[in-house]
């Protein structure tokens, strides 16, 4: 193979994984279709254009996964990470920064690097790029129609999905299960494959009026041509449909005992496990659009998730992802077509630092591919868990922010009730310490 390759977007993930490579000793392509064709959602031409100052989120390494996620990707000269850090703003444990200065550097950054050709062009059809060698496609959420059509072929159609619907995802160990049981509907297949959370008439009345009475965010301009999907409705409009509605729907009662009172109860919550090592579980059903203080709010109202922590709030907006676990090999290249590797949110990796992380990830499996390596990144790290969710088999793909629910926990096993700080204490240590080795083996 020659060391040439094509990353089509200059997002974050599209820049990250340039810089990487072309650090490495490769020529790379980058191909942006800004200035001749913009997105909905970008208002200028530089690169990595953010949407919001605060856009990395928190820098405590100690309370936040995504702080540690900053840690690793510096430790892994990261380019996002460190403009980021040159563009820094002050905003307390965030990592805040100028936005239009960002960009700026980070244009310069690329656009200067020897090793990489900026080309302006909308790309189209990746099937005849990928004959000529390795293609990345990085083109994110907002990715042009021409070109979604053109993935569309390549992945089918089934396989791609044009808004994101998610409901809650809540840590297993903030569930109070003196109200909360296992339970499976009329006891089929395994009875612990679900949580139940069960409300009696007057506690569904009060969850319900708060509900149809919180405060939700509106669609943007660009996402105003969002249909909802009759099975993948918001749980505020199936509940503006009647006050009986969710009683036939997500909270539907029936063929559920609740173990406390050996009664049916009048609604149910049900909560499936999202992670194979079940410390993740998704409220099934519950996608909204409420705020997402109003989400906490109103979500704990409900027996057995009065004190819940949530690892993901629901959410419903345009966002063009694959389905990754299905399609892409642990390298992120494409199984039906290894010349083609996905990077960034249209993996289905939520958040701008979990895009650039993503980006960093491919272009070093590319690098190892070149030496006729094979690259394993330990789920210790936080770029480890998040290319776990990504390419970890689940039935209900949906995309994720990193969380401390994503990564190893099989550590925890056997010993006694661990504090949850004592838990995050003992994953950050170990992904510092991992960090430290991964870098050698990489660098």
């Amino acid at each position: 193979m020659n060391k040439n390759i094509t990353i089509i977007g200059a997002g974050l993930a599209g820049c990250e994984c340039a810089y990487q490579l072309a650090s490495r000793g490769f020529f790379v392509e980058l191909y942006e279709m800004r200035p001749q064709k913009s997105s909905p959602a970008h208002k200028t031409n530089e690169f990595g254009e953010l949407v919001c100052s605060n856009s990395f989120r928190s820098n405590n390494i100690k309370t936040s996964a995504v702080g540690l996620m900053h840690k690793e990707l510096e430790s892994l000269n990261s380019l996002i990470i460190k403009t980021a850090y040159q563009h820094r703003v002050p905003a307390g444990d965030a990592l805040a920064v100028d936005r239009i200065e960002f960009s700026k550097s980070l244009t310069k950054s690329i656009s200067n690097h020897p090793n990489i050709k900026v080309i302006t062009e909308e790309i189209i059809n990746v099937k005849e790029m990928c004959k000529e060698g390795i293609v990345v496609i990085a083109t994110g959420p907002l990715t042009s129609e021409g070109l979604s059509q053109n993935i569309r072929e390549i992945v089918g159609e089934k396989e791609l999905n044009f808004f994101d619907a998610i409901a809650p995802i809540i840590y297993k160990d903030s569930i109070n299960f003196n109200y909360a049981w296992y339970q499976s509907r009329y006891d089929r297949d395994n009875s612990k494959d679900y949580i139940n959370c069960g409300l009696n008439k007057e506690e569904y009345n009060i969850f319900y009026n708060e509900l149809i009475n919180a405060e939700y965010t509106t669609f943007e301009d660009f996402e105003k041509d969002i249909k909802h999907f009759e099975g993948c409705l918001p749980i505020e409009e199936m509940a503006r449909r009647g006050e009986q509605t969710l009683l036939f729907g997500p909270m539907k009662p029936v063929g559920l005992v609740n173990p406390y009172t050996q009664e049916q109860p009048y609604a149910v919550v049900q909560l499936r496990q999202d992670n194979l090592q079940g410390t993740l579980y998704n409220m099934v059903g519950f996608q909204t659009k409420m705020k997402y203080n109003e989400q906490k709010r109103v979500l704990k109202l409900i027996k057995g998730l009065e004190n819940a922590e949530f690892a993901k709030l629901g959410s419903i907006h345009k966002n063009m992802f694959i389905n990754s676990p299905k399609l892409l090999n642990k390298d992120l290249s494409l199984k039906s077509n290894n010349n083609i590797y996905f990077a960034g949110q249209i993996t289905g990796c939520e958040g701008y630092v979990e895009s650039t992380a993503v980006g960093l990830i491919v272009a070093l499996m590319i690098s190892f591919r070149y030496q006729n390596k094979t690259l394993e990144i330990p789920n210790t790290l936080s770029i480890g868990a998040i290319l776990n969710h990504i390419t970890e088999a689940k039935a209900d793909f949906q995309p994720s922010n990193i969380n401390f629910g994503l990564f190893d926990h099989s550590i925890f096993e056997g010993k006694k009730k661990i504090k949850k700080q004592d838990k995050k204490d003992i994953i950050i240590n170990k992904a510092l310490l991992s960090i430290n080795i991964f870098n050698q083996l990489v660098n």
